[in-house]
């Protein structure tokens, strides 16, 4: 998940409060400290982390605590909604046919976040066409290009020409009938007459529905700065942040930028093109303090029912899992992250930290395809009854494979922390409906309640 170490130390706090026997000023001045160090160490400004954590302190030492509530589930309600303030407001956005500028710097990510897009719409059945408008960076024409065949889009661009209000207008022209047409435009060192002029002409060229500024979310608090010039000079319609996961300034930039009212509309969570999603600040809020993402959830397991045949989804639901349904799960999936995206919509009152690990999740191809060659040394038998898999077994399997038979041991060891997973997966079934009526897009009414079903 993005914001990994974020996400840690608020979850930390919130088990803290949780486990707490007596909701006193002793326990909020500690909670305060360490949501303070939490999202300093996350970039998020100094004044407006203390703005915050004052709110916090204020209201959580003076206001009463409902009677349909107590006093840990007070506390964790307003924790959340001074948190959800710095996320800015949610735009409303809609998959339907619509021409799209990119407009950003250099290095910001633009030409992958094209192809993100693009592979977003296509996923939604629209025939889409990524317009190759960017001039001036050395190379752009065949990246882009590059980018539309891997996602299966169409492409574009006419080589060599300088004249990127050519090129757009040439481009709409061929493409005229297509649903989505997104225009990757020229970036600068920093936003200039020259840079505001170009994508003004593109603009009265394409008539954009969207004008989205793309931003590096590694550059932190500056991502506010970069947002609010550029809304001054081209009046964006939204950003998307690119590069969210592994950065500890990404709670920088996301509160950066939603201080200058331009709202965010998509965030990069990855190196893959899948690696995208629509920002609702109220279910990111939620599935960082791990409280669970009931449309993430949904909209994952279908991704993953679309992906794995319809045999191995009814063995899993029925808590079956031997080595045979996770090589279907690994062979047919296109990226085994899924299952981590999966897990991460889920409350974490119910999947332990130390079940679904970083390590397990962004397991490298390298270690998937070393598993499934390890499989395929297996008899049918072993794969439909792991437990028998010991001494000679390994032996013989590790040879067959060419492998240590300590491959063959981790393979066991991280096929047996899968089945546990899918075993929490099948037990979460009531909270789940628990989420379904009480999760309308922002906070369950109870929150100590949900994490205790």
């Amino acid at each position: 998940m993005v914001l990994d170490n974020l996400a840690k130390s608020l979850r930390d706090a919130l088990k803290k409060i949780t486990k707490s026997s007596l909701v006193d000023e002793k326990l909020i001045d500690e909670i305060v400290k360490e949501m303070q160090r939490a999202l300093l160490l996350s970039d998020v400004d100094v004044n407006l982390t203390l703005e915050l954590t004052s709110r916090v302190e204020r209201r959580a030492k003076e206001e009463p605590v409902p009677n349909n509530s107590n006093p840990r589930n007070h506390l964790i309600k307003i924790i959340y909604e001074e948190l959800l303030k710095i996320l800015g407001k949610p735009r409303e956005f809609k998959v339907k046919p619509a021409t799209i500028m990119l407009v950003g710097l250099y290095g910001q990510g633009k030409t992958t976040s094209a192809g993100k897009l693009a592979k977003f719409y296509l996923k939604h059945g629209l025939k889409v066409v990524l317009i190759a408008a960017d001039t001036q960076r050395l190379g752009a024409f065949e990246q882009l290009q590059q980018v539309a065949q891997s996602v299966g889009a169409d492409f574009f661009g006419i080589y060599g020409e300088k004249n990127s209000s050519k090129i757009v207008k040439e481009g709409l022209s061929k493409y005229k009938d297509w649903d989505v047409k997104i225009i990757d435009t020229s970036g600068r060192n920093a936003i200039d007459n020259n840079l505001t002029k170009e994508i003004m002409d593109i603009y009265e060229i394409s008539r954009a529905d969207e004008v989205v500024l793309v931003l590096d979310a590694s550059v932190g608090q500056q991502a506010g700065k970069q947002a609010k010039a550029f809304n001054d000079a081209v009046k964006i319609t939204g950003v998307f942040l690119s590069k969210l996961d592994g950065t500890a300034k990404g709670g920088g930039a996301l509160s950066a930028v939603a201080s200058t009212g331009a709202p965010i509309l998509f965030i990069g969570t990855g190196e893959h093109m899948d690696d995208m999603e629509y920002f609702n600040p109220a279910r990111f809020l939620s599935r960082l303090l791990g409280m669970g993402d009931f449309e993430t959830l949904m909209s994952t397991a279908k991704e993953m029912q679309e992906n794995i045949d319809e045999e191995a989804m009814e063995k899993m639901a029925k808590g079956k899992f031997t080595l045979k349904e996770m090589y279907d799960v690994w062979d047919q999936m296109s990226k085994p992250g899924l299952f981590k995206k999966l897990f991460d919509s889920l409350p974490m009152a119910k999947i332990q930290q130390k079940e679904v690990d970083d390590e397990f999740f962004s397991s490298s191809e390298t270690k998937i395809k070393r598993y499934k060659i390890i499989m395929d040394s297996m008899t049918y038998f072993e794969m439909e009854n792991p437990d028998i898999i010991k001494g000679t077994r390994i032996d013989r399997i590790s040879r067959g494979a060419g492998v240590d038979t300590s491959d063959v041991k981790e393979l066991l060891k991280d096929y047996k922390r899968m089945k546990d997973m899918v075993k929490n997966l099948k037990s979460n079934r009531r909270i789940l409906n628990v989420m379904k009526k009480q999760m309308k897009g922002g906070l369950p009414e109870n929150l100590g309640d949900l994490g205790n079903q």
